[in-house]
């Protein structure tokens, strides 16, 4: 991503979700700029979220550049959506269950 035009990363999220905690994990780990809005304090963010789910306010909801990307996103989709490249275990889970 060095190379590229900053992207505006919107992050709709919520204190007592995992997943969201986790997608803010990935994208500060990864130093990739973002901003976020809690839907439990935001109900016009959370009409937003609900807009984009079908009526469900999943979390984490994430846009790039205002365009819905993804509804709870696992790691490695995030990976695939900025660039990140990740070590092979966290892709294809710890090695003792990976068949051989």
């Amino acid at each position: 991503m060095a190379d590229e035009q900053p992207r505006d990363v919107l992050v709709y999220t919520t204190e007592w979700c995992g997943d969201s905690r986790r997608a803010v994990r990935f994208l500060d780990e990864h130093e990739i700029p973002y901003r976020s809005i809690d839907i439990d304090e935001d109900e016009n963010a959370a009409k937003v979220v609900e807009g984009l789910n079908r009526g469900y306010r999943s979390t984490p909801t994430i846009l790039i550049d205002g365009e819905h990307v993804a509804t709870e996103p696992r790691i490695d989709e995030l990976a695939k959506l900025f660039g990140v490249e990740l070590p092979k275990t966290r892709v294809n889970g710890p090695s003792w269950l990976r068949r051989r």
